[in-house]
């Protein structure tokens, strides 16, 4: 038996990441490169995806790729991967990270476009565009690839807010009027958890081609966030905090690698323990 070290080795292995020139997306390119894999960051924003994955291939001496990618689009899905594919030769893996997050605004006055009254279909077409047909179009067209070669992960971003409501009360501000209050939108929650169910459904329709699917669900991170949010925020976690950017990046390579080989279809939470409660 090989140490269970080896287990998550990704030296040689090929990881496409949407969304990688986000927060989280860096972060997850990171992982992948630490263990000696090569990440192509795809992002809507192809400058910032080719300057992260250049500071990527500076800092761990593993060359990685930034492109230019729309997931909503399945020509430019198709052509990340063409171009993936002559650049490495393979692909391995795929993490669906790509996501609308809408922030709060503090003081933010007037009526508020997140509140599930004054939410347009428009906001709900493009969000739910993004977060869960991409994540679609990118598993039928990377995860294509995988199950033509008979091994692969998958890895579908999803959070705690899959498993239970947004609790609203976080976000209130007292000098607001109710109307003008922010609240996570019910995008997000169906974006999230729709990826659940997105993850299960792959996992046993390729389990007899090689390819894994799972999901994990993050908690907040901490990012600057408003004193008082963080406060109300962290009064919900067993562990009295949030995560740190850098706190999943074990387990996204645990979830990738051949660490997990007997786990498919499982969500992995990682959330201080906030839905215990």
């Amino acid at each position: 038996m090989p140490p269970v070290s080896a287990a998550f080795d990704l030296t040689g292995r090929v990881a496409m990441i949407t969304g990688g020139a986000g927060r989280l997306g860096v972060q997850h390119a990171e992982a992948i490169a630490e263990m000696g894999g090569r990440a192509v960051l795809l992002d809507v924003d192809g400058g910032a995806a080719a300057a992260g994955a250049a500071r990527i291939s500076a800092a761990h001496h593993v060359e990685s790729l930034g492109l230019a990618c729309d997931v909503t689009d399945a020509g430019a899905v198709r052509e990340a991967l063409a171009h993936t594919l002559a650049t490495f030769g393979r692909v391995d893996i795929l993490i669906n990270n790509a996501a609308r997050d809408p922030k709060v605004i503090p003081g933010a006055t007037g009526s508020n476009p997140s509140r599930f009254e004054e939410l347009s279909i428009e906001t709900w077409n493009d969000e739910l565009a993004v977060g869960l047909t991409g994540a679609f179009l990118c598993s039928k067209i990377v995860g294509s690839e995988l199950a033509r070669r008979g091994k692969g992960a998958i890895l579908n971003i999803a959070s705690d807010l899959a498993l239970i409501a947004p609790d609203q009360r976080i976000y209130r501000e007292p000098h607001l009027t109710d109307e003008q209050q922010f609240v996570k939108p019910a995008t997000y929650s169906v974006i999230k958890s729709g990826l659940l169910g997105l993850t299960r459904y792959l996992a046993t329709y390729w389990a007899d081609h090689g390819v894994r699917v799972n999901a994990i669900s993050p908690g907040g991170v901490a990012d600057g966030q408003p004193p008082a949010f963080v406060q109300r925020l962290t009064n919900l976690i067993p562990m009295g905090r949030m995560a740190r950017p850098d706190e999943y990046k074990a387990a996204i390579v645990f979830l990738v690698s051949d660490a997990s080989s007997y786990m498919t279809g499982a969500n992995l939470v990682i959330d201080g323990g906030r839905t215990c409660w």
